[in-house]
């Protein structure tokens, strides 16, 4: 489907239209990039539950040195065991970069940013970036609303060149314009991170890909695309809420249908996004989301197809960074394990 929204709001159309002006040529892209699969995906169609995608014998799937994992998923062993201890079974999973989600290790002991980034470094890791609250009603909250120098401040210090938010840009509510309002936030944030040398990111849910109160046929992560500058507010895309997304919000309030395809978004602008979360879940249409978080490998999200399609974009295998998550893994380590295995087990299809 077109990229720019049917919408009622001859502004928001506008700065589409503008933001999207290579859309033709992305679009083509993205349509030699998906092949047939992208008429199916656009058009709704789920993955077939319990089919695996064919192991091929071309390249490895993930470019070299991508491997990430973000830390919420290993968040009891931080604090049980302590960085170190995580970090060296991260390293012998195969792990190349780690995501952090907070800086201290409960029980492990106090430790400062400096010996973090030395920890992190000395076992052979890369910090890719960090999931940091948007706002809050505290004023001494560690947030980029409340605390922005200091955020960055503690970035600089860890060496990141990524510093983003999990929270989705509902500060002002579900319209248009409080969204509006959240981009201009965001471009802000974007503006300081950019002289310090890093890049402001956000990380979707399932919501964003909701439509707003004011304007049923807009959707908000549209806004949130128009509104922001590419140049100073790029995009973490969670690839299991994207599809969750996709199931949830595929009909307009109305009801009528308004499917998306989210590997259709990153094809059309890749630059906009460096990191991925790599999520699996089971699709179960009884579920509220449409699917069931597994652990991943053994889901049926097809990342064969979503790694390669856009690692096949300019510059795909440089500039994307992929991180391994679950929410709440019955077996934290485990999980870990698991992830890394088939991830690097991929590989892209025979032509």
């Amino acid at each position: 489907m077109p990229r720019t929204p049917r919408t009622t709001d001859p502004e928001l159309a506008r700065t589409l239209s503008r933001r999207n002006m290579l859309g033709v040529a992305a679009g083509a892209t993205a349509a030699a990039l998906l092949g047939g699969a992208t008429t199916a995906s656009a058009a709704g169609t789920a993955p077939v539950p319990g089919t695996a995608p064919a192991a091929g014998r071309g390249r490895p799937v993930l470019p070299p040195g991508r491997l990430g994992i973000q830390l919420y998923s290993l968040r009891d062993k931080v604090s049980t065991l302590g960085f170190a201890r995580v970090f060296e079974e991260l390293r012998r999973f195969g792990y190349d970069e780690v995501e952090y989600a907070g800086y201290s290790q409960g029980s492990a002991g106090p430790l400062t940013l400096a010996q973090l980034r030395r920890l992190t470094r000395d076992h052979g890791l890369r910090a890719i970036g960090s999931h940091v609250g948007y706002y809050s009603d505290d004023p001494g909250a560690y947030t980029f609303a409340q605390n922005l120098t200091k955020v960055l401040d503690d970035a600089q210090a860890l060496g990141l060149k990524h510093i983003g938010t999990a929270s989705g840009p509902w500060r002002y509510g579900a319209t248009v314009d409080g969204w509006k309002r959240c981009a201009e936030e965001f471009n802000h944030y974007g503006a300081e991170a950019r002289k310090r040398g890093m890049k402001f990111y956000q990380h979707n849910h399932a919501e964003e890909f909701s439509f707003a109160t004011d304007r049923p046929d807009v959707r908000l992560y549209d806004v949130l695309l128009a509104e922001t500058d590419p140049d100073l507010v790029y995009l973490e895309m969670d690839v299991y809420w994207a599809y969750a997304g996709r199931f949830r919000f595929g009909r307009r309030p109305d009801g009528t249908p308004a499917p998306f395809d989210p590997l259709a978004y990153v094809l059309e602008q890749p630059d906009r996004y460096p990191l991925f979360h790599v999520k699996d879940g089971e699709r179960d249409d009884t579920a509220r989301d449409g699917y069931r978080m597994v652990d991943v490998g053994d889901g049926d999200i097809d990342y064969q197809r979503f790694i390669s399609a856009v690692t096949r974009t300019h510059g795909g295998r440089r500039d994307h960074h992929w991180q391994a998550e679950h929410d709440n893994p019955a077996e934290s380590l485990t999980f870990a394990r698991k992830a890394a295995s088939h991830l690097r087990s991929l590989r892209e299809k025979d032509c």
